[in-house]
Protein backbone atom coordinates (compact mmCIF):
# COMPACT_ATOMS: atom_id res chain seq x y z
CA UNK A 1 0.00 0.00 0.00
CA UNK A 2 1.36 3.40 -1.05
CA UNK A 3 1.74 6.12 1.80
CA UNK A 4 0.85 9.46 0.95
CA UNK A 5 1.78 12.78 2.10
CA UNK A 6 -0.52 16.11 1.49
CA UNK A 7 2.05 19.19 1.10
CA UNK A 8 -0.01 22.29 0.63
CA UNK A 9 0.90 26.28 0.00
CA UNK A 10 -0.31 29.33 0.31
CA UNK A 11 -2.23 31.55 -2.38
CA UNK A 12 -1.00 35.03 -2.71
CA UNK A 13 -1.85 37.39 -0.17
CA UNK A 14 -1.23 40.99 1.00
CA UNK A 15 -1.37 42.81 -2.26
CA UNK A 16 1.60 40.52 -3.52
CA UNK A 17 1.60 38.56 -7.05
CA UNK A 18 3.58 35.40 -5.82
CA UNK A 19 3.32 33.49 -2.26
CA UNK A 20 6.60 31.59 -1.92
CA UNK A 21 5.47 28.55 -0.43
CA UNK A 22 3.41 28.26 -3.74
CA UNK A 23 6.43 28.15 -5.84
CA UNK A 24 8.37 25.32 -3.70
CA UNK A 25 5.14 23.29 -3.80
CA UNK A 26 5.32 23.42 -7.58
CA UNK A 27 9.13 22.51 -7.65
CA UNK A 28 8.68 19.72 -5.17
CA UNK A 29 8.21 16.08 -7.12
CA UNK A 30 5.56 13.70 -7.13
CA UNK A 31 6.98 11.41 -4.87
CA UNK A 32 9.45 11.38 -2.02
CA UNK A 33 10.85 8.36 -0.24
CA UNK A 34 8.60 6.33 -2.64
CA UNK A 35 5.49 8.13 -0.66
CA UNK A 36 2.89 9.52 -3.15
CA UNK A 37 2.99 13.59 -2.66
CA UNK A 38 -0.45 15.06 -3.64
CA UNK A 39 -0.09 19.16 -3.53
CA UNK A 40 -3.15 21.77 -2.55
CA UNK A 41 -3.07 25.52 -2.64
CA UNK A 42 -4.85 26.50 0.05
CA UNK A 43 -6.55 30.03 0.30
CA UNK A 44 -5.14 32.44 2.49
CA UNK A 45 -8.30 33.04 4.84
CA UNK A 46 -8.74 31.98 9.13
CA UNK A 47 -10.46 28.91 9.59
CA UNK A 48 -11.15 27.62 5.97
CA UNK A 49 -7.66 27.02 4.71
CA UNK A 50 -7.52 24.28 7.61
CA UNK A 51 -11.07 22.90 6.14
CA UNK A 52 -9.23 22.20 2.83
CA UNK A 53 -6.13 20.86 4.28
CA UNK A 54 -8.68 18.65 5.87
CA UNK A 55 -10.75 17.35 3.01
CA UNK A 56 -7.44 15.09 1.52
CA UNK A 57 -6.96 11.66 3.42
CA UNK A 58 -2.95 11.82 3.91
CA UNK A 59 -0.83 9.65 6.24
CA UNK A 60 1.19 12.72 6.86
CA UNK A 61 0.14 16.38 6.43
CA UNK A 62 3.27 19.36 5.73
CA UNK A 63 2.11 22.81 5.85
CA UNK A 64 4.39 25.56 3.74
CA UNK A 65 3.77 29.05 4.22
CA UNK A 66 5.91 32.25 3.33
CA UNK A 67 7.37 34.07 6.11
CA UNK A 68 8.28 37.59 5.22
CA UNK A 69 11.51 39.09 7.40
CA UNK A 70 12.85 35.20 7.57
CA UNK A 71 16.40 34.43 5.77
CA UNK A 72 16.10 30.33 6.48
CA UNK A 73 13.86 27.55 5.79
CA UNK A 74 11.87 26.93 9.43
CA UNK A 75 10.25 24.27 10.24
CA UNK A 76 7.94 24.65 13.68
CA UNK A 77 7.91 23.14 16.69
CA UNK A 78 3.92 24.17 17.42
CA UNK A 79 0.87 26.13 16.65
CA UNK A 80 -0.37 28.67 19.46
CA UNK A 81 -4.03 28.88 20.04
CA UNK A 82 -4.10 32.76 18.83
CA UNK A 83 -4.89 34.85 16.42
CA UNK A 84 -3.87 38.31 15.42
CA UNK A 85 -3.74 39.41 11.83
CA UNK A 86 -1.97 42.79 11.26
CA UNK A 87 -3.66 42.64 7.86
CA UNK A 88 -7.06 41.08 6.38
CA UNK A 89 -7.06 37.61 5.12
CA UNK A 90 -8.25 37.51 1.42
CA UNK A 91 -11.88 37.30 2.45
CA UNK A 92 -11.32 40.88 4.86
CA UNK A 93 -11.44 38.68 7.83
CA UNK A 94 -8.95 40.85 10.75
CA UNK A 95 -9.17 39.16 14.31
CA UNK A 96 -7.47 41.11 16.54
CA UNK A 97 -5.94 39.26 20.03
CA UNK A 98 -8.51 36.24 19.93
CA UNK A 99 -8.19 32.51 20.81
CA UNK A 100 -8.77 30.31 17.88
CA UNK A 101 -10.85 27.74 19.65
CA UNK A 102 -12.42 28.69 23.41
CA UNK A 103 -11.72 25.65 24.70
CA UNK A 104 -9.18 24.57 23.02
CA UNK A 105 -5.27 23.67 24.27
CA UNK A 106 -2.85 26.57 24.16
CA UNK A 107 -0.60 25.20 21.83
CA UNK A 108 -0.61 21.99 19.60
CA UNK A 109 2.99 20.30 19.15
CA UNK A 110 4.26 18.20 15.93
CA UNK A 111 5.11 14.97 16.32
CA UNK A 112 7.81 15.58 13.86
CA UNK A 113 11.09 16.50 16.01
CA UNK A 114 12.04 19.24 14.22
CA UNK A 115 14.98 20.17 16.39
CA UNK A 116 16.81 16.77 15.85
CA UNK A 117 16.25 17.44 12.05
CA UNK A 118 17.40 20.61 11.70
CA UNK A 119 20.68 19.87 13.65
CA UNK A 120 20.97 16.93 11.28
CA UNK A 121 20.30 19.22 8.13
CA UNK A 122 22.67 21.71 8.93
CA UNK A 123 25.31 18.96 9.69
CA UNK A 124 24.11 18.21 5.71
CA UNK A 125 25.33 21.81 4.76
CA UNK A 126 21.84 23.04 4.47
CA UNK A 127 20.34 26.27 5.82
CA UNK A 128 17.67 25.47 8.04
CA UNK A 129 16.68 26.79 11.40
CA UNK A 130 13.73 25.24 14.16
CA UNK A 131 11.23 28.20 15.15
CA UNK A 132 9.09 28.17 17.99
CA UNK A 133 6.81 31.10 16.53
CA UNK A 134 4.33 30.36 13.25
CA UNK A 135 2.66 33.97 14.16
CA UNK A 136 -0.68 34.66 14.48
CA UNK A 137 -1.60 34.84 10.79
CA UNK A 138 -3.15 32.06 8.74
CA UNK A 139 -0.21 29.69 9.02
CA UNK A 140 -0.01 29.45 12.85
CA UNK A 141 -4.49 29.02 12.52
CA UNK A 142 -4.36 26.43 9.66
CA UNK A 143 -1.44 24.74 11.73
CA UNK A 144 -3.24 24.77 14.89
CA UNK A 145 -6.36 23.69 13.58
CA UNK A 146 -5.60 20.76 10.78
CA UNK A 147 -2.51 19.78 13.81
CA UNK A 148 -5.79 19.18 16.20
CA UNK A 149 -8.24 17.79 13.69
CA UNK A 150 -6.18 15.25 11.52
CA UNK A 151 -5.49 12.08 12.62
CA UNK A 152 -2.70 11.87 10.65
CA UNK A 153 0.98 13.71 11.98
CA UNK A 154 1.37 17.24 11.05
CA UNK A 155 4.19 19.77 10.23
CA UNK A 156 4.67 23.35 8.93
CA UNK A 157 7.43 24.80 7.36
CA UNK A 158 8.04 28.25 6.66
CA UNK A 159 9.78 29.71 3.75
CA UNK A 160 11.46 33.02 3.32
CA UNK A 161 9.35 35.70 1.64
CA UNK A 162 11.92 35.25 -1.87
CA UNK A 163 9.87 33.98 -4.87
CA UNK A 164 13.85 33.88 -6.68
CA UNK A 165 15.06 31.08 -4.17
CA UNK A 166 12.11 28.39 -4.32
CA UNK A 167 14.32 25.99 -6.30
CA UNK A 168 17.01 25.98 -3.18
CA UNK A 169 13.91 26.12 -0.71
CA UNK A 170 12.15 23.32 -2.24
CA UNK A 171 15.28 21.10 -2.15
CA UNK A 172 15.71 21.85 1.74
CA UNK A 173 11.50 21.36 2.23
CA UNK A 174 11.71 17.79 0.36
CA UNK A 175 15.04 16.86 2.19
CA UNK A 176 12.51 17.59 5.86
CA UNK A 177 10.01 15.90 4.65
CA UNK A 178 12.69 12.93 3.84
CA UNK A 179 13.91 12.90 7.65
CA UNK A 180 10.04 13.24 9.05
CA UNK A 181 9.33 10.14 7.52
CA UNK A 182 12.38 8.67 8.74
CA UNK A 183 11.78 9.74 12.07
CA UNK A 184 7.94 10.01 12.60
CA UNK A 185 7.24 6.09 10.75
CA UNK A 186 10.74 4.34 11.28
CA UNK A 187 11.43 3.95 7.96
CA UNK A 188 15.03 4.29 6.39
CA UNK A 189 14.79 6.74 3.60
Amino acid sequence: MTRRILITAFEPFGGEAVNTSAEVLRLLPEKLSDWAVQKALLPVVFGRAAEEALKTPADLIVLLGEAGGRRTVTPELRARNFRDARIPDNAGHQPRQEKILEMGPETYETPVPVEALCCQMQQEGFDIEPSQDAGAYVCNDTFYLTGLQSPAPVSFIHVPAQPDQAAAYARTVARVIELAIEAVFHVSV
